[in-house]
């Protein structure tokens, strides 16, 4: 029974990620989840990704397990945002995000950016009508996360290395990490950066306006 239980609940899921996929489809912007351990750097990634798309409209949708934190220092880049607090469930769901989305100002957005609740297990079976996964992790969690946690890095269209300035300074074999994850994903694309010194974030800028780009084409 709770298996059945947990079907229901994804299928149920589905159906509600499906239809906001095609609303936030007829607006034409770009949505992004971005799935990542607590202290990955998602927040930080995010605060250096909106202020590196210049006139971009981006809004956020923050997810949290308690809290505003993270929505505050979003609030402070001038993006739209929206704090979701899941009172301990260990992701979101598209109920939350279509919920969050009805108090977005949505029309001539570029981008919607969802930061997930801390986490690479939970918010990899839930679909919250995404155009796109991002998996970020750091440098600080170790080499072997795509090993451990492989539902994530396998279906992610991109896997973000965040705080590569602390290679120097800890056991990190970033060889290791990026052939586990074109092993278990060949198609991903994968950004080794420094969310705080802004090193590499140029590629990443330019892949998320490369797919903008592409969705707008297929209208």
């Amino acid at each position: 029974m709770k298996v059945k239980l947990a079907r229901d609940l994804l299928k149920a899921n589905d159906v509600l990620a499906g239809g906001l996929r095609d609303r936030l489809g007829e607006l034409g912007l770009l949505a992004v989840n971005l799935i990542g351990s607590p202290g990955s750097g998602k927040t930080t990634l995010l605060e250096r990704t909106i202020g590196g798309l210049g006139a971009r409209r981006v809004a956020v949708v923050e997810g949290d397990v308690a809290t505003t934190l993270d929505a505050q220092r979003i609030e402070r880049t001038g993006a739209a945002v929206v704090q979701v607090n899941t009172d301990g469930a260990c992701h979101l769901d598209a109920n939350m995000v279509t919920d969050a989305v009805t108090d977005l100002a949505l029309e001539g957005v570029d981008y919607l950016f969802i930061e997930n609740v801390g986490n690479l297990v939970c918010p990899a079976a839930w679909d919250l009508g995404e155009d796109l996964k991002v998996v970020v992790s750091s440098v600080a969690e170790g080499d072997e996360k795509p090993a451990k946690y492989p539902r994530v890095f396998r279906e992610a269209q991109a896997c973000v290395l965040n705080k590569t300035d602390l290679i120097p300074h800890v056991e990190f074999d970033a060889q290791r990490f990026t052939t586990e994850v074109r092993r278990l994903n060949p198609e991903a694309e994968v950004f080794l950066l420094s969310a705080r010194e802004g090193s590499g974030i140029d590629k990443w800028l330019t892949w998320l306006e490369t797919r903008l780009a592409a969705k707008r084409a297929t209208r």
